[in-house]
C-alpha cells in the first residue's frame, strides 16, 4: 500500500512538472501577461485522460501550485524589482485555473469510458470555460480590472472548444493505437493457443488410437493364458502370459492418465468456434512463417468459394495444417502452395495443392500407411510427425475421405479431403 501512495505521489508530481514548462508556450490574447493561452491546458487534460487512475482533485492542487512556483521562479530570476508577493499575486489566478478544471473533471471521472469522443470534448469544453472564467474573476479580483472585455466570452469559448476537441482527439488517437497493440498480443496469443490446441488433438487421437490397440492386446493376450492354463503342459508358459497381460494393463492404466490429461487440455475444443476462411487463413499465414524459418521463397493461395461457421475448428485446423507444412517441406527453393475450399452437394471439400518435388508412384501407394515418412534428419532418424496416416483416421472419424492426387502441372501434388458439411456446421 504505501509502495502504491509512493508511486501515485510520483506520478503526480511529473504531471505537475510537465504541465508547468508546457504552459510557457503560450500566447496572450488580451492585454497585458495576466492572462495566457498555453500548451498547459491541453497536457494536462491529455494527462488526466490517460492516468484516470489518479485523483484528480489532489492531482489539480499540485498542479496547480506547481505552475504558481514555477512561473514565480521565472519571474524573479528574470527580473531584479518584481518581488515575491507580487509575482505569487499576478499567478494565483493561474493556480486557481488548474484546481477549477481537475474539481471538474472528477465531476464526470467515473463516466469518462462511457462517453464518445464528441461528448467528451463538448463536456471538457464546459469545464474549460469554466475554469477560464473562474481564472478571469480571481483576476479581476486581485488587480481590479473590469471583469468584461469586448468578444472576451467568445474568444475563451472557441479557444476551448478547440484545444480541448483537438486534445480529446490525442487522445483517442493514442488509444485506438493501444487497442490495435492488445488485439495483436491477444491474436498472436490466440494463434499460438489454436497450434498448440492442434497439436495436442492430434496426440489425443493417435492416443485414443493407441488406448483400443492396447485394449485388444491385453484382451488377446488374457484370452491366450486362459487357454494355455487349461494345458498342464504349458502352465508355466500361462503364468508369464498372465505376468505380460499384467504389464500392459500397468501400460494401459498408465496411457489413461496421461489421456484424461490431455483431454483436460482440450475440453474446450467445443466452444472454439471458427469461420472456414479464418481456418484457412491461419494455417496459410503460420505455415509462411514456418516457410521463412526453413529459408523458402513460398507463396500461398486461397480461394474460398464456400464459407461457414463450425465448431470443429481444432480437428480442421490439424489436418489442414499437417498436409501444408508438408507441402512447405516438399518445396525446395521456391514454389506455390493453393487451398480451395468448395461446397459439392452435401459435403466440403479441402484441396491442397503444392509445386514441391512431387511423390513417386511407388509413395503414392504407402503414404496413408502407417509409419510411413519420406523425412529423416541427418543421422537418419525418421519424422516424429503425426503422418498422413493419423490425418486419414481423422477425417475417416468426421465419416469424410482423403485421396492424393496428381496435379496438373509436373511435380504438383494434390490432397482432397471430403468431409460431410452437416459434420462440419455449428449446430
Amino acid at each position: 500500500m504505501q509502495n502504491r501512495f509512493k508511486s501515485q505521489g510520483a506520478q503526480i508530481m511529473i504531471i505537475a512538472l510537465f504541465v508547468a514548462i508546457a504552459g510557457e508556450f503560450k500566447i496572450t490574447p488580451f492585454s497585458g501577461e495576466l492572462f495566457r493561452i498555453g500548451l498547459g491546458s491541453s497536457t494536462f487534460l491529455l494527462l488526466l485522460l490517460l492516468m484516470r487512475q489518479l485523483p484528480y482533485i489532489k492531482t489539480g492542487i499540485a498542479v496547480g501550485i506547481a505552475v504558481l512556483l514555477f512561473r514565480t521562479l521565472l519571474d524573479t530570476a528574470s527580473s531584479d524589482h518584481l518581488m515575491l508577493l507580487e509575482s505569487m499575486r499576478k499567478h494565483f489566478s493561474a493556480m486557481l485555473y488548474y484546481i477549477v478544471f481537475a474539481i471538474g473533471m472528477s465531476l464526470i471521472r467515473e463516466r469518462l469510458h462511457e462517453f464518445h469522443p464528441l461528448l467528451l470534448g463538448a463536456c471538457s469544453s464546459v469545464v474549460d470555460f469554466m475554469s477560464n472564467e473562474m481564472e478571469l474573476i480571481a483576476r479581476s479580483t486581485l488587480f481590479h480590472l473590469p471583469y468584461y472585455q469586448p468578444a472576451q466570452w467568445l474568444l475563451i469559448s472557441v479557444t476551448a472548444v478547440v484545444r480541448c476537441y483537438f486534445t480529446v482527439g490525442l487522445y483517442s488517437s493514442i488509444t485506438v493505437n493501444q487497442m490495435r497493440i492488445v488485439h495483436a498480443e491477444q491474436q498472436k496469443r490466440m494463434e499460438q493457443m489454436l497450434m498448440i490446441n492442434s497439436g495436442l488433438y492430434g496426440e489425443v487421437f493417435y492416443l485414443k488410437k493407441s488406448m483400443r490397440a492396447i485394449e485388444q492386446i491385453t484382451v488377446q493376450s488374457y484370452d491366450l493364458y486362459c487357454r494355455l492354463n487349461m494345458l498342464p503342459e504349458y502352465k508355466d508358459y500361462s503364468r508369464s502370459i498372465l505376468e505380460i497381460t499384467q504389464q500392459i494393463h500397468e501400460v494401459k492404466k498408465d496411457s489413461q492418465r496421461i489421456l484424461a490429461g490431455l483431454l483436460k487440455l482440450t475440453d474446450k475444443e467445443t466452444a472454439s468456434e471458427m469461420m472456414l476462411s479464418e481456418i484457412v487463413q491461419f494455417v496459410l499465414k503460420s505455415n509462411q512463417e514456418y516457410s521463412r524459418m526453413l529459408h523458402k521463397d513460398v507463396h500461398m493461395e486461397q480461394e474460398m468459394r464456400v464459407n461457414y461457421s463450425t465448431a470443429h475448428s481444432i480437428p480442421l485446423l490439424t489436418v489442414l495444417n499437417n498436409l501444408v507444412s508438408n507441402a512447405v517441406e516438399a518445396i525446395e527453393l521456391e514454389g506455390t502452395i493453393r487451398i480451395q475450399v468448395y461446397g459439392m452437394l452435401s459435403e466440403t471439400v479441402f484441396i491442397v495443392t503444392d509445386s514441391g518435388t512431387g511423390i513417386s508412384e511407388l509413395d503414392k501407394e504407402m503414404v496413408f500407411e502407417p509409419g510411413f515418412t519420406t523425412k529423416f534428419s541427418q543421422e537418419g532418424i525418421a519424422a516424429t510427425g503425426i503422418g498422413l496416416s493419423h490425418v486419414r483416421d481423422i477425417v475417416q472419424s468426421f465419416k469424410g475421405s482423403i485421396q492424393l492426387k496428381g496435379g496438373k502441372l509436373a511435380g504438383e501434388t494434390t490432397f482432397v479431403v471430403a468431409l460431410p458439411t452437416n459434420a462440419l456446421k455449428k449446430e
